[in-house]
């Protein structure tokens, strides 16, 4: 899970739309209201952020709200955190 979170990471688009996520759950259409990119385009980030465990998606009525996963970002946090250990 931390590869694909890596991963997911690396791309600033991504990177973006998980600074947006800090400020609240989003719909896709708020989402992509924010970039100049089209919808498939901001489709594609979400999912390689959902397939990484980054952020969850839950169906409202008829719009699908996006929301960090906190679970993921501590795990990443404790990586960071005993990868600087290790290096001491």
């Amino acid at each position: 899970m931390l590869n694909d979170a890596f991963k997911a990471l690396s791309d600033p688009t991504r990177r973006r739309i998980l600074e947006l996520l800090t400020e609240g759950d989003l719909t896709a259409g708020e989402i992509a209201g924010c970039f100049d990119i089209s919808k498939p385009s901001v489709s594609h980030h979400l999912n390689v952020l959902k397939s990484s465990g980054l952020v969850l998606d839950e169906r409202r009525g008829q719009n699908i709200v996006y929301s960090l996963n906190m679970t993921v970002f501590q795990e990443l946090m404790k990586w960071f955190f005993d990868f600087s250990k290790g290096g001491k």
